[in-house]
């Protein structure tokens, strides 16, 4: 606890205490510490599987270490299991190390809530920065080589437990309520329904650094966001900026429309929904006696389900809910309709590698399902002026 409290109060230029990476993957050597690594400049960089910004950062990562390879040394930090690294590694090759933080000590010592996070040592072992991939370039690591000074966009991650709570405490009394705010500095972006609250169920919503655009997907069905029509001006339409909401109505049926009237009614940007014919993925059953063969649920998730890029987790959720997955993360690149015409609620696990679509496939064909191109007509979001 002295070191981890020690640790959190190094500043930019102070020396880190000597860091121990326990478990390496991808190296000659299965452990190294900070003090071994002297001379080269390191950058620890946090990140996970299934984290696609993680994921599309490491291209960049590896050509600053294949362009200053015996002068600097990336260290990639993963809560995952050696097994899944390993697996990723297979099928994305890569001249980083890897390190293993099961027990999230690393994680502790630079406190983050998000990921892609890049903690920045220079030579001499002194913390340069906590930013992000991007701002690492091969003109800064040029420039530390030659111990000149770097200023880098600091990444300062909002550290509060309940966003909600803090931020949008509502008692249990509260019938109904509109609350706008601009952006939570250093928070996530997240969307919580309040579905397992025995108050506001079904009839709160609650948004934080959610862009404007994502909030009338949201209000007009939760719509993804390949299935968006802009025909504003982009050049003057700031749909991209960030704000926080929280609404509560009387009843769950008031949710959805209340949302869309005071959008409309509080800014230039107009919604409304048409039908389009276009290219989907149509979700199908093709093993009957596999489906039959699920844990089936007696309560209903109503959409909510846990998942990222290579996992799906639901306890009582439907088809249509996978459907909803893989469109809503950007698993698959084309809108997904459910035409299993199964309505029955299951626990379902998928585990697949996200880099490798084949084991999707595979994952879909375990529980009797399959994923087949078509054409249908959907519902679209139109935005305008």
């Amino acid at each position: 606890m002295i070191a981890n409290t020690a640790m959190a109060q190094v500043k930019n230029g102070e020396r880190l205490p000597n860091i121990e990476f326990k478990q390496i993957l991808n190296a000659k050597s299965k452990s190294a510490s900070l003090s071994q690594l002297k001379g080269k400049i390191v950058l620890i960089e946090f990140w996970a599987t299934w984290c696609s910004p993680c994921v599309a950062a490491m291209p960049h990562l590896q050509e600053l270490q294949k362009k200053f390879n015996n002068q600097l040394q990336i260290v990639t930090v993963s809560r995952e299991t050696d097994k899944r690294i390993n697996l990723f590694l297979k099928t994305m090759p890569s001249n980083l190390w890897f390190a293993i933080d099961s027990g999230s000590q690393l994680d502790s010592l630079f406190p983050h809530r998000t990921i892609p996070h890049s903690v920045l040592v220079d030579a001499d072992g002194k913390l340069i920065a906590n930013t992000s991939p991007d701002q690492i370039t091969a003109d800064v690591i040029a420039k530390l080589i030659k111990k000149e000074t770097v200023n880098l966009t600091p990444k300062i991650d909002n550290l509060s437990k309940d966003f909600v709570k803090e931020y949008f405490f509502a008692a249990d009394t509260v019938k109904s309520r509109f609350i706008i705010q601009p952006e939570i500095k250093g928070g996530p972006g997240m969307l919580r329904k309040h579905l397992n609250d025995p108050f506001f169920a079904g009839r709160r919503l609650t948004m934080i650094n959610i862009p404007l655009e994502a909030m009338y997907r949201i209000a007009y069905g939760d719509l993804a966001y390949g299935r968006t029509i802009d025909e504003t001006d982009k050049s003057k339409e700031n749909k991209n900026e960030m704000l926080c909401l929280d609404l509560i109505t009387p009843t769950p049926e008031e949710l959805l429309p209340t949302l869309q009237k005071e959008l409309l009614k509080r800014f230039e940007l107009q919604a409304k929904i048409r039908q389009v014919n276009k290219p989907v993925y149509v979700l199908k059953v093709v093993d009957r006696t596999k489906v039959d063969g699920l844990s089936k649920s007696n309560k209903s998730a109503n959409g909510n389900y846990g998942g990222g890029s290579g996992t799906f987790s639901g306890d009582g959720v439907v088809f249509a809910d996978i459907a909803d997955y893989l469109e809503s993360f950007a698993i698959v690149n084309l809108p997904v309709v459910d035409e299993t015409g199964i309505k029955t609620n299951f626990n379902i696990q998928l585990v697949y590698q996200a880099e490798n679509p084949a084991t999707l496939t595979k994952a879909l064909s375990d529980i009797g399902l399959k994923l087949e191109e078509g054409q249908r007509s959907i519902a679209m979001l139109v935005l305008y002026k």
